[in-house]
């Protein structure tokens, strides 16, 4: 579990990296609009929207910007036509990755995460080669300060399906539909959450016993997830608690 943890805390700062360069909030922006397009919007109705709205506002983007964004996706204001395209590969040491990618270009993004997996060890593979190693889930993630019972009780009154506790947070997992409903009935209970989030979830792992096959997958999934055009990269990589003490060295 610990490990999960960790992998978790590198992802969070990963993404803190992401924000400084101005990503986080680009990637954030285009996940609103193609929501938007797909479902409408009116948050209300639109579960998926209703999710990256609030992702988007956890991490600070500014309400005038997602409200432009939706705006875009509905049509009002004139903007890119983005095609959601998913992508399935191998890492070094037989980690699965599985990249999500909103792209206005499939041939250029195509070659170009073909280009990041060969040049780093990995290989792309067909679709549905790991998809199935993988679940869709909704994740609420609580600071870990909050009391087991009261957050259980709550979550699970509200629809949630577990409560795993990951380094400093709970994470309450959820089906994808019913995220927003559990984010909001903790927060009315008076538990502080942190944020939340539609994610995938490995349903079996690899474990990485050496820095060196965890730098090397790591490497992977770092130059994947600072290409424009990807969203998400999620792996099955279950990295031990000794070589993560020996990165963060």
């Amino acid at each position: 579990m610990s490990g999960h943890s960790k992998w978790a805390t590198i992802k969070h700062k990963k993404g803190a990296a992401d924000a400084r360069r101005g990503k986080l909030f680009a990637k954030l922006i285009r996940q609103v609009e193609v929501a938007a397009r797909a479902g409408g919007g009116d948050p209300e109705v639109n579960p998926s929207l209703r999710t990256m709205f609030q992702k988007a506002r956890d991490a600070s983007v500014p309400l005038d910007t997602i409200e432009r964004a939706i705006k875009r996706g509905t049509g009002e204001l004139d903007g890119v036509n983005y095609e959601s395209i998913n992508y399935e590969g191998y890492a070094p040491h037989g980690v699965a990755v599985y990249v999500e990618s909103l792209s206005d270009n499939r041939n250029r993004t195509g070659a170009e995460i073909r280009s990041t997996f060969s040049k780093l060890g990995g290989s792309l593979a067909e679709p549905g080669a790991v998809a199935w190693q993988f679940e869709r889930v909704g994740v609420v993630a609580v600071d870990g300060s909050a009391d087991e019972d009261e957050l259980m009780l709550v979550a699970l009154d509200a629809g949630a399906n577990d409560i795993v506790a990951e380094g400093d947070v709970w994470s309450v997992v959820c089906d994808p539909s019913a995220t927003s409903e559990v984010h909001g009935a903790i927060e009315a209970a008076g538990i502080a959450v942190n944020g939340s989030d539609l994610t995938m979830r490995p349903t079996s792992t690899v474990e990485l016993d050496s820095t060196e096959a965890a730098k090397a997958v790591l490497r992977l999934i770092e130059a994947l997830e600072d290409h424009d055009d990807v969203q998400e990269v999620y792996a099955n990589a279950y990295i031990t608690d000794d070589v993560l003490a020996a990165l963060g060295d």
